[in-house]
């Protein structure tokens, strides 16, 4: 049920802002909040949300995943059926694909009908950060600045499994200052996958290796992300093989006026 707008044209949108944002970097929370605001939404934050049940969902536990995701949907639900928000946003591509195609399957034989619904209805007005400011909000320049040598990596569940990819460049492209530069073979993954990185050590530094000279051969000295998840990989790599160039979260270039210094790597 859509929100009722009679009395205001003013979207009114409930930050999801994932587990990793909530516990290790806040600033993208903020920094999205602080977006939707700035183009017309109102920002509510639903303090009883916790994770989604990806995690456990990729792992294959799908017993756990689904009483973490019943949560999410506990949560969200009553504000979409009362007509409390207009959507949901979150800061990530891979959870948003989460909730919008994950749960499809995670409920798919769950013997109480209700959270199929609920799945459904919540899935339908759920959006990562660039596809709603883009395709909802209508914004094409956010008024940022930026006078760094900027690249963008499509993080894969965004590009993969949601099809987000004109969005965020198109935002990107409209940075005052920036210098936005091709990145060779932007598509390919990072290697962090989550538990990839976790069981396939190896293989995810070896990729994240491999994204890294592709960053040093084209000069960019940010390289925007849509996860935070990917943003940590890569500064991992990044820092490590001692390159200039940090990612940053696409809501903290699309935000601030000066250029982003990056997030260095949490242990």
């Amino acid at each position: 049920m859509a929100a009722d707008n009679s009395k205001s044209a003013r979207p009114r949108v409930a930050l999801f802002v994932t587990c990793m944002v909530d516990s290790l970097y806040p600033d993208v929370g903020i920094a999205t909040a602080d977006l939707l605001e700035q183009h017309g939404a109102e920002v509510i934050f639903p303090e009883g949300q916790t994770c989604c049940g990806q995690p456990a969902f990729n792992a294959g536990f799908r017993r756990d995943a689904s009483k973490v995701a019943r949560h999410f949907l506990d949560v969200f639900w009553p504000l979409v059926r009362d007509g409390g928000i207009d959507a949901i946003v979150a800061p990530s591509g891979s959870c948003v694909a989460m909730v919008k195609h994950s749960y499809d399957i995670l409920f798919a034989d769950d013997e109480d009908d209700a959270y199929q619904h609920k799945a459904q209805e919540v899935s339908r007005v759920t959006y990562e950060l660039t596809q709603y400011l883009v395709d909802v909000l209508r914004v094409d320049s956010t008024g940022a600045s930026c006078t760094a040598k900027l690249a963008y990596h499509p993080c894969c569940h965004l590009l993969r499994d949601l099809r987000v990819d004109e969005q965020p460049r198109r935002l990107l492209s409209h940075v005052e200052g920036a210098r936005v530069v091709d990145l060779p073979s932007a598509e390919e993954c990072c290697g962090f996958g989550g538990l990839f990185a976790v069981k396939n050590a190896g293989i995810s530094t070896a990729m994240g290796r491999r994204k890294a000279h592709h960053l040093s051969a084209c000069g960019a000295e940010l390289v925007a992300v849509n996860d935070v998840s990917c943003m940590t990989q890569l500064n991992g790599v990044l820092l490590r093989e001692g390159h200039r160039c940090r990612a940053v979260h696409i809501a903290t270039v699309l935000r601030k006026s000066e250029a982003p210094q990056g997030e260095e790597p949490h242990a």
